[in-house]
């Protein structure tokens, strides 16, 4: 190998580092979604006894139609893989939250239905978590943050659809 197809190859292969501002804007995001999950993890244990985790897939079933959908379309909602899912079905099912069904179409998928328990608890933290969402990330933003935030998150998701992987359609949330 010639040394100009070695040189060229090596700056293929290189890693295209982080130049400080995205070094910076990088660890400033893996802090904020960390934290941010954390601080809303904590506030719905303490208010309600229930786990950030157990409220997403509350609530994305609350706004389902019947309050029912199929497992696979509610890990892709819920960003968790169908086994990690399961076990938190398993859990909400034990309090009696969450009943799964066989899915009348398909004899191999199962559905997921709140039930009017798991509805009472969800209605009972949304106003918490709501608050807690407004008042650690909304409030903090001017209405232009708020769309360029849309932006970015929408470019991101984006990108790890075309990396193949199953993300949330958000364009159909109103």
């Amino acid at each position: 190998m010639n040394f100009q197809v070695f040189s060229r190859y090596s700056q293929l292969m290189a890693p295209h580092w982080l130049d400080p501002s995205e070094q910076q804007a990088w660890l400033g995001l893996l802090s904020a979604t960390a934290l941010l999950d954390s601080a809303l993890d904590q506030q719905l244990r303490r208010d309600v006894g229930i786990t950030h985790t157990t409220y997403a897939i509350l609530a994305v079933l609350g706004e389902a139609p019947e309050r029912t959908l199929h497992m696979q379309k509610l890990s892709v909602l819920v960003s968790s893989s169908p086994s990690r899912l399961s076990h938190a079905i398993s859990r909400l099912e034990q309090h009696g939250y969450v009943r799964r069904s066989p899915c009348p179409r398909d004899r191999k998928a199962v559905h997921a239905t709140l039930t009017d328990a798991g509805a009472k608890v969800m209605r009972s933290a949304a106003p918490g978590h709501v608050a807690s969402v407004r008042q650690l990330v909304f409030d903090q933003l001017t209405p232009t943050q708020v769309r360029q935030l849309t932006k970015i998150t929408a470019a991101i998701l984006d990108a790890l659809a075309r990396a193949g992987r199953s993300v949330p359609d958000l364009s159909q949330i109103e």
